[in-house]
């Protein structure tokens, strides 16, 4: 009878040569690890059957190689593409979230079979397009998307075709669908209070785009807050956090030097809040005397720029884990109703 040693020293005396540039293989691995070729693959495949230590034993390996398994072949073998599709709108999310978003759902792919492919799009342009290509070509394995509406077509679209997704942003199209998104009705209100324990009266919201469903989870909050809190609103709606830079500036200049100026201003993002603050300044006042700034961030870096303001920070490379894991799950049939998150957050303040 031949040992389990004997076995992998059997192997071993057979094992393919490993040359400087060679692509590593199932093979490679396999030689290096003591195990065999089925073992590996399925450990790499994140497979239930194989034990937690074999897993990061392989993985460490595959990693030390710089092993890449081969899509064509895969896909042949499989129908499968290993691949996993983040479509992002170029226009607001190139410079804010996407880097770190990106970070996470690549922490969370790292030892996994599925690589990253990100798609960008132009916001202005028709966002069925690259929903469309994907599902066509059958480019990927599962899409996340982002910038949600509350009746999007892409979903509807994925959904029908039965096509793997999970969105960063909910829906209220009537169906369960795995989601992760951030509590932003939960931020309006809490800013308003912590504009209302200022003593501020008089409020105005530098809004999201109306389209999207975080516009409609940030109003709620906002006009709950205000209510509770017995506070008036500053009609501030011909700006929205997307409005370029200069222009944004420029309007929050015009709103403070106003007759009705607000004494309190809601900020849902960390570059419409720069730009009102120079806005502030430029129509003579001063953030933390006669204005305070409550707003929602992604660099974490607004109280080093303006110690005033009041900031919370969402966190994208959370969402982007969160996301990664969902989507990973839903492609191998979990129910998506267990796959749905909000996240939530801590003011800078801690008050």
């Amino acid at each position: 009878m031949v040992s389990g040693t004997d076995r992998v020293s059997a192997g071993k005396a057979h094992a393919p040569q490993i040359l400087d540039g060679e692509r590593p293989t199932l093979k490679t691995i396999a030689y290096l690890t003591g195990l065999g070729v089925t073992t590996v693959s399925r450990a790499l495949k994140d497979a239930p059957d194989i034990g937690a230590e074999t897993k990061e034993r392989v993985r460490l390996v595959a990693r030390q190689l710089g092993y890449q398994p081969n899509r064509a072949g895969v896909r042949l073998r499989t129908g499968k593409t290993n691949v996993i599709a983040l479509v992002l709108g170029m226009d607001a999310e190139i410079m804010s979230m996407t880097g770190r978003m990106v970070y996470g759902i690549s922490d969370v792919l790292t030892g996994t079979p599925y690589h990253l492919v990100v798609t960008p799009h132009i916001n202005s342009a028709d966002p069925m397009v690259p929903v469309r290509y994907i599902a066509e070509t059958g480019s990927a394995d599962g899409v996340i998307l982002s910038r949600t509406e509350p009746d999007d077509p892409r979903i509807r679209f994925l959904a029908e075709r039965n096509i793997p997704f999970v969105t960063h942003g909910r829906t209220d199209m009537g169906f369960i669908h795995p989601y992760h998104d951030f509590d932003n009705e939960a931020f309006a209100y809490q800013a308003v209070q912590r504009l209302a324990a200022r003593g501020r009266k008089r409020i105005a919201l530098l809004r999201p785009p109306t389209q999207l469903t975080y516009a409609g989870h940030t109003l709620a909050g906002f006009h709950r807050g205000l209510k509770d809190f017995g506070l008036t609103e500053a009609p501030f709606d011909w700006i929205n956090v997307e409005t370029p830079a200069a222009e944004m500036k420029d309007g929050v200049e015009a709103l403070m030097r106003s007759a009705d100026a607000p004494d309190g201003l809601v900020c849902c993002s960390g570059s419409s809040a720069i730009a009102a603050a120079a806005g502030i300044a430029a129509a003579g006042k001063t953030i933390g005397r006669e204005v305070d700034m409550a707003a929602k961030e992604a660099a974490g870096v607004l109280p080093w720029f303006q110690p005033q303001i009041i900031a919370m920070n969402e966190d994208f490379t959370s969402a982007g884990r969160e996301l990664a894991r969902a989507l990973i799950a839903r492609i191998a049939g979990h129910d998506p109703a267990t796959l749905q998150s909000i996240a939530v957050s801590d003011w800078a303040d801690k008050g």
